[in-house]
């Protein structure tokens, strides 16, 4: 059954793509999630238009992004902590802390954005990413401080 994707589809295809699937997978998963359409003549004016109203938000979000990473990438904050005698600290930093202390510089970063692969578990200075957008990351340097 030849189906038009609405959205992108892990290892199937993406958004407006005609692509061959089994007609169950269709029937049963795609379609009743409104991710695909059935593949008729009006169906794919329909998905083209959409693609092209998804294409132009797609260039204004990215364009938006490209404009916050550039006032992010200067960006420093300070972040304290309670730590014990070998600059070990007493719990961690995480994505959360780092995302609310750029909302206390007036920057609404959702903690998902931030890229810690791992905790902060020592004091110092730490170049965490921030991912704004698929293409777009933006680098904020976290100083981590004993708290006195």
């Amino acid at each position: 059954m030849e189906v038009i994707l609405r959205e992108d589809v892990e290892k199937l295809g993406n958004r407006g793509e005609v692509v061959k699937v089994a007609a169950g997978y269709a029937r049963n998963f795609l379609l009743p999630k409104k991710l695909a359409v059935a593949a008729s003549g009006s169906n794919k004016k329909i998905v083209e238009q959409e693609r092209q109203a998804h294409l132009r938000k797609e260039a204004k979000v990215k364009g938006e992004s490209e404009d916050l990473a550039k006032l992010l990438n200067g960006v420093s904050v300070t972040i304290m902590q309670k730590a014990g005698e070998n600059d070990q600290l007493f719990g961690s930093v995480t994505a959360k802390d780092v995302a609310d202390a750029l909302a206390a510089k007036n920057f609404t970063i959702d903690r998902r954005k931030v890229q810690l692969e791992e905790p902060i578990k020592t004091l110092g200075e730490f170049k965490v990413p921030v991912r704004l957008h698929r293409d777009v990351t933006a680098e904020v340097t976290v100083h981590v401080v004993k708290e006195e």
